[in-house]
């Protein structure tokens, strides 16, 4: 019964470690957007198949991203004062089982995609490659940021495939909107990494073009994720609920920048909590437009 425990008490410690490794919290930023993308393009209720599938995939496709993401960068995070207690770097999670890690996720959204349509499955292992791109375009190119948002703003648009099977123009305005939104919010995050990318050759725009025009950036990249999103609710034919979640996404997008203009202590604070809410917030508002 003992040796039962404590085999039960491994598992649980490597379950959170593997949790801790990917952040396994912070899947409210991708998950809300398939979500809504589903429920526009059913214009409602869009049943609990395609919830357990659109669930599944979302969580296996940002699992891989993560997997790749801390393999790859272990170097890096190894050098870092704010990453260097992170599993992947402090022996809790070993390169092999990163690697299966890795496989075992990939393979799981491509099984998961089969089973939602033929042309979810036909974009599965694309949008793995996409999704793998962040970790090696911040070793050349300042652009990273926005690969990052592609990668949470193909969301939207796999949800739209998975009920209609087809790409509807009002899903790439969502998907342009949450590409713009996450750059705008991973610029500001980056800030706290400004002086260790200089010195250790890492391409971003904090290294790149110092904090000021970071944050000039980071504004004009919200700018255009509220108007793309007012675009989509246009495009879409929505009504006053959804024209409400855009202009309550302007305001927590408005206080997320005066959080960090006061205080770039309070990155942390404006990265999560701000940018959580206004995902779930928006979440909410088009279920009740399209209920």
């Amino acid at each position: 019964m003992k040796s039962e425990e404590i085999k039960k008490g491994g598992l649980l410690k490597k379950l959170n470690d593997f949790s801790e490794l990917v952040m396994f919290q912070h899947s409210v930023f991708s998950l809300p957007f398939i979500f809504i993308a589903m429920l526009v393009a059913a214009d409602g209720w869009f049943g609990w198949r395609l919830l357990l599938l659109g669930t599944l995939a979302a969580v296996s496709a940002r699992n891989f991203a993560m997997g790749v993401n801390r393999y790859l960068d272990r170097d890096i995070d190894r050098l870092n004062p704010r990453t260097k207690h992170r599993p992947s770097v402090d022996g809790r999670v070993t390169s092999a089982q990163m690697i299966g890690f890795i496989i075992l996720n990939g393979a799981a959204f491509v099984m998961v995609a089969y089973f939602i349509n033929d042309l979810a499955f036909k974009l599965s292992v694309p949008i793995l490659l996409v999704l793998g791109a962040y970790t090696l375009f911040k070793r050349f190119s300042a652009l990273a940021h926005l690969i990052l948002g592609v990668s949470l703003g193909l969301a939207p648009i796999a949800g739209a495939i998975a009920v209609l099977g087809t790409i509807p123009w009002w899903s790439v305005l969502l998907a342009a909107g949450v590409m713009f939104w996450v750059a705008g919010f991973d610029l500001l995050y980056s800030l706290q990494d400004m002086e260790f990318d200089k010195a250790h050759n890492l391409h971003s725009i904090p290294s790149r073009f110092g904090a000021a025009n970071t944050m000039r950036i980071a504004r004009v990249f919200h700018l255009l994720t509220v108007l793309l999103w007012w675009l989509f609710v246009l495009d879409a034919g929505l009504g006053l609920w959804a024209k409400t979640a855009v202009v309550f996404a302007a305001l927590m997008l408005t206080y997320e920048h005066y959080l960090v203009n006061k205080d770039f202590t309070k990155i942390d604070r404006a990265f999560f909590t701000v940018n959580g809410y206004l995902g779930f917030v928006f979440l909410i508002l088009i279920i009740l437009e399209v209920m």
